[in-house]
């Protein structure tokens, strides 16, 4: 079992849920968050003094697969959020040690779906 966290353009989220959607990866947590990477953040002109360290708006994904999902996750992230610019986000993958169903008691790939 995997733990997949990615960060992507807000404006990408639409199109990546729909390629996972159609991978059949339906159980995605979403949330707003802000951050910068490399290109650390916009610099901007206010009153004629630049102001740099600005940070950004991104998405931030998480999504517990089990092992044979993992590239289908990965590839559809990429397919979806890449656009060849700076600032497209990266992927992070996490080994899941465990995960429970509270529903049903469920436990482990079962747990998962």
């Amino acid at each position: 079992m995997r733990y997949i966290i990615a960060i992507i353009q807000p404006d990408r989220l639409d199109e990546v849920l729909q390629i996972l959607e159609e991978k059949e990866i339906h159980l995605v947590t979403v949330t707003n968050v802000l951050g910068r990477g490399r290109q650390k953040g916009i610099s901007e002109v206010y009153r004629g003094h630049k102001e740099g360290g600005r940070l950004l708006k991104k998405v931030k994904l998480e999504i517990a697969v089990n092992d044979e999902y993992v590239q289908v996750t990965i590839d559809a992230i990429t397919q979806g959020a890449r656009t060849n610019h700076i600032g497209d986000g990266k992927i992070f993958v996490l080994d899941l040690k465990e995960c429970f169903r509270i529903r049903t008691g469920e436990i482990g790939k079962i747990a998962i779906g």
